[in-house]
């Protein structure tokens, strides 16, 4: 479908899909097989100017928005899931400081963000606190000038490759979900140190660990908002970064897709190539058609949330929830239409399966986003009497 695109967002689409396939392709499965951060890519990402895609041009920005970035993230997902996760890791920990930092944070850090020079990484996950985000455990205690940070943080994406954290503690444990802060901690500081990479089922290139605070001091300017924002900016944060994880479903649903239809093309049994059998179309149409479907619905929230909107907690939940389900199908429908080839290292499509698994899970499984939206759909209801 044509989705008119201006230059500016073909422009990006284009230079996006490029570096997936000139340099991510070519290394996604090395990457894979040794677990290993893609920093050069990144660099390239840099390089491109795709890091500040959705940051202000005063920051050196490209001052556009979430359908913008949802772009590039689809066209590296084709490519690698594993790419493109520290990629949009790298918003995700970087909205915290865009939509609540004071001037002074916003000067000092999202600079050297859009450029590329610091990675960012988003803290919140612990091994009490995941779906039931409210059992945050980690504590920051102001002290004089300072804040000092005791606990530990789980399976952060970009950990020990970041040089940036926004990280949620409490602050007033008294006060409930009212009691968390969010802070912005650098890497090097004392008492910050990192456990080690996890040996993960799909997205191995993309480096993930425990963040470990003991004693951390950070100096009190580093606080996001005010205390007790840190549920609020936490929120926010997800609903606008699972648009993102819904352009991730979109990308590696397409780049399954593709490789299907060139591997049926090619595959010829009973005579004829596999594509031309029925069975085998219509397993290729429903894939066609869901992936077109998440991308449509990914979009329209994207452009939606660029309007200004503040309601998006329903919506962006279905545009997560929707493309992510349907990568899940869509990968393993790829490796069936595939055969045993599907099954081999040697095609990409075995890890597309498995890394897409990921995206049911993190920034909110598909069960919470079910809930999202449905208590939102109750609420609507009430309203309406």
């Amino acid at each position: 479908m044509d989705y008119f695109l201006t230059e500016e967002q073909q422009m990006i689409k284009d230079l996006a899909g490029q570096i997936a396939r000139e340099k991510i392709v070519p290394v996604r499965a090395a990457l894979d097989e040794k677990s290993e951060f893609p920093r050069e890519i990144m660099n390239v990402m840099a390089q491109s100017d795709l890091m500040g895609i959705y940051l202000p041009e005063e920051y050196g920005g490209m001052g556009m928005g979430s359908f913008e970035i949802c772009l590039a993230i689809e066209e590296f997902s084709k490519a690698c899931l594993g790419v493109s996760t520290p990629y949009a890791a790298n918003a995700l920990g970087t909205y915290p400081i865009f939509l609540y930092g004071s001037d002074e944070q916003k000067k000092k850090y999202l600079p050297d963000i859009a450029s590329g020079k610091k990675l960012v990484a988003f803290a919140l996950t612990e091994a009490n606190a995941g779906s039931d985000a409210s059992g945050v455990q980690t504590t920051a205690k102001l002290e004089g000038g300072e804040y000092v940070l005791n606990g530990t943080k789980q399976w952060i994406t970009n950990g020990g490759e970041a040089d940036i954290y926004t990280i949620i503690a409490i602050t007033d444990r008294s006060k409930g979900p009212r009691g968390a802060s969010a802070f912005i901690v650098e890497k090097g500081t004392p008492g910050f140190s990192f456990g080690k990479n996890e040996n993960k089922m799909g997205i191995r290139a993309s480096a993930t660990c425990e963040l470990i605070l003991e004693g951390c001091k950070i100096p009190k300017e580093n606080l996001i908002a005010r205390e007790g924002m840190g549920f609020i900016v936490a929120m926010r944060t997800l609903d606008i970064s699972r648009i993102g994880v819904g352009a991730q479903g979109v990308g590696v649903s397409q780049g399954a897709l593709d490789e299907a239809i060139a591997f049926a093309r090619q595959r010829v049994q009973f005579g004829k190539p596999v594509i031309s059998i029925q069975a085998v179309q219509h397993i290729l149409s429903d894939m066609a058609t869901q992936t077109e479907a998440s991308r449509a619905l990914v979009y329209a929230v994207a452009r939606y949330l660029d309007t200004g909107a503040k309601d998006i907690s329903k919506v962006s939940a279905m545009a997560k929830l929707f493309p992510t389900d349907v990568a899940m199908r869509v990968t393993t429908d790829a490796v069936q239409v595939m055969g045993g080839s599907g099954y081999m290292k040697e095609y990409p499509v075995e890890k597309m399966m498995r890394d897409a698994k990921i995206l049911q899970i993190f920034e909110g499984t598909n069960q919470i986003q079910r809930n999202v939206i449905g208590q939102a759909l109750i609420k609507e209801a009430a309203k309406k009497g």
